[in-house]
């Protein structure tokens, strides 16, 4: 299972967080599938590559309490779920074409 969870970075008491998509039996500081964003909680300042974030949330992948709180600040997941309705809507719109024909 893909999960979106926090790897932690910097010095000692100074830690930044990078958000990242792994496997869910990796360790927390292992190697990531790939990056996503990052977090200072320090000067909670927060850059997310949400293009990707959404990729990978349709594909499955489920994000820690952390990151859930993090992605709902930036309203990421209002995104997905625009874009699986307008999918939906356009599916819905090309069967009932087919199903005249």
């Amino acid at each position: 299972m893909i999960k979106l969870r926090l790897k932690r970075y910097g010095k000692k008491r100074q830690a930044s967080y990078r958000i990242v998509a792994m496997n869910s039996r990796c360790r927390r500081d292992g190697q990531p599938l790939q990056e996503l964003g990052f977090y200072d909680p320090r000067t909670d300042e927060t850059r997310l590559d949400v293009p990707g974030i959404v990729n990978r949330l349709k594909q499955g992948a489920q994000p820690t309490d952390t990151v859930r709180r993090i992605l709902e600040k930036a309203n990421v997941f209002e995104q997905v779920s625009a874009g699986s309705t307008s999918q939906s809507e356009n599916s819905n719109a090309t069967d009932g074409a087919q199903g005249d024909a």
